[in-house]
Formats: C-alpha cells, structure tokens, sequence
C-alpha cells in the first residue's frame, strides 16, 4: 500500500480533480440541451459545476487562515449541491436520462462528500508552513 503524497498545489487535491472531472461530464451532457435552455439551464449547471473547482482553489490559497479555508470549502459544497439541483431540474425535464443523472449525481455527491472531511479536519490543511514568513517574525528594512 502506498503512502499518501502531501498536496504541494491545490491541483494535487482528490476532491479538486473530481470536480473538475465532473464539471467535464456536465459540460458534455449539456451540449445535448435545447437551444432554449442555452441561457437558463445550460448556462446554470456549467457555471454551478465550474465554481466547484474555482472555490477549492481559493481555499487552498487561503489555508493560512482556517476560518477563511473552511468559508471557501463551505462555499465549494453549496456549489456542488446546487449543481445535483439543476442535475435533477434535467432530469426531471428529460433532458438526461436516469443512468446519466446517477452516474454525474454520484461524482458530485462524492465531491461533497470530500468536501465535508476537509472541512472536519480543516486544521490538518492549515498547518504553519515553516518556510512561510508570518507578519509578526518578518524583518522590514525601513531606512530609506
């Protein structure tokens, strides 16, 4: 079994790549939607799916603060539920099928799912990188 590799870039994330992957299959499913729902529905769930991603990127970059990387993370999983919402709002439109719906349903479910450990152990991602200068330790030369 091999050892889990620390995340060095938000793109080293599981969940990260997940959203990414499912906001693909979404953008591929939509494609197939009616020209009528280009700026409704189509437009809706690529933006909802895509902002997935978007907000664990910001979190990532604002780790250094644990309040401020679970509101991103916390913003990322209101994002993927809205996204399962339109999902459904097509499948209830019959736009996509059951399968379709299961299967894209179950990627964002588990991105969620991802999301909600992060947030639980929010402290282990927010760890004082020790090659990181803090504002109370950094040395300012102010002889101009």
């Amino acid at each position: 079994m091999s050892e889990l590799q620390h995340a060095k870039s938000y793109r080293d994330l599981m969940v990260y790549q997940t959203s990414r992957q499912a906001a693909r299959e979404i953008y591929e499913l939509s494609k197939s939607f009616p020209r009528e729902e280009m700026f409704s529905l189509t437009d809706q769930i690529r933006r909802s799916s895509r902002s997935v991603g978007a907000q664990i990127a910001e979190a990532w970059a604002k780790r250094r603060y644990i309040r401020h990387f679970i509101s991103k993370l916390t913003d990322a999983d209101g994002e993927q539920l809205e996204t399962q919402h339109w999902i459904e709002c097509a499948l209830d439109c019959t736009l996509i099928d059951q399968k379709q719906a299961f299967e894209v349903l179950s990627k964002v479910a588990e991105v969620g799912r991802m999301l909600n450990s992060m947030i639980a152990k929010a402290d282990l991602f927010c760890k004082e990188d020790p090659q990181c200068v803090r504002e109370d330790t950094a040395e300012y030369d102010t002889d101009y």
